[in-house]
């Protein structure tokens, strides 16, 4: 029964595989279907393991436990009501609240956690011994990095009209922003086509055999 199950998995992987893969032809119904299933799966999973690994041992169980001492765990369990209440149109007003708690404190988290990684840790690297290094390399890379982060900021500072030396200065943040977002986006690519090869190596390997998985 177990080879049976392992054998059927691998069938069905790869009808689903070569389903999306089948996009790239034009859109079909077995895209429309691989696609439908992927995303009620996902929606099903997280829903129960929002239940069973968040809601429950965080939630409930501390309640029921200790009610006294876990009181304040009804506040977010109020707010998360007054969000479902947002399916009944007459109340939907209600869930504004909570909604906006959520995104005001989401962006103030993230706002403190992107200035204390980017912004605070770019100044230190150029303001902290840059040029102290031990090898050529590693001073030539200091250079770079102040060279590039003082040539950015020139680039947004609209305070004055840039021309001459600002607007030299300028021209070299454009270059370094293009490499960096090229840079990025060249990693972006590279994940997704590891995602592809795997994709591939199930395909000749577990199914078809081809290949060694």
């Amino acid at each position: 029964m177990s080879q049976f199950m392992t054998t059927f998995g691998i069938w069905l992987g790869a009808f689903f595989t070569i389903s999306i893969f089948s996009f790239l032809y034009k859109d079909n119904p077995f895209y429309k279907l691989a696609e439908q299933i992927f995303v009620g799966l996902s929606a099903g999973y997280w829903f129960i393991y929002t239940i069973y690994s968040i809601l429950i041992p965080n939630l409930f169980g501390k309640i029921l436990s200790d009610f006294n001492s876990n009181i304040m765990l009804l506040i977010p369990a109020l707010l998360g009501m007054m969000m479902l209440i947002r399916l009944i149109p007459k109340l939907e007003w209600i869930s504004r609240y909570p909604i906006a708690l959520v995104i005001g404190t989401s962006a103030g988290i993230s706002m403190l956690r992107y200035t204390q990684s980017d912004v605070l840790s770019q100044v230190a690297a150029t303001m902290i011994n840059p040029l102290g290094m031990n090898t050529i390399g590693e001073k030539i890379g200091s250079f770079i990095l102040i060279i590039g982060t003082v040539c950015v900021i020139m680039y947004f500072y609209f305070s004055r009209k840039q021309e001459g030396i600002l607007g030299a200065t300028s021209k070299f943040g454009i270059w370094f922003l293009m490499i960096s977002f090229g840079a990025s986006f060249g990693y972006t690519v590279m994940a997704r086509i590891s995602l592809l090869i795997g994709r591939l190596q199930f395909l000749l390997g577990d199914w078809l055999h081809i290949i060694k998985p």
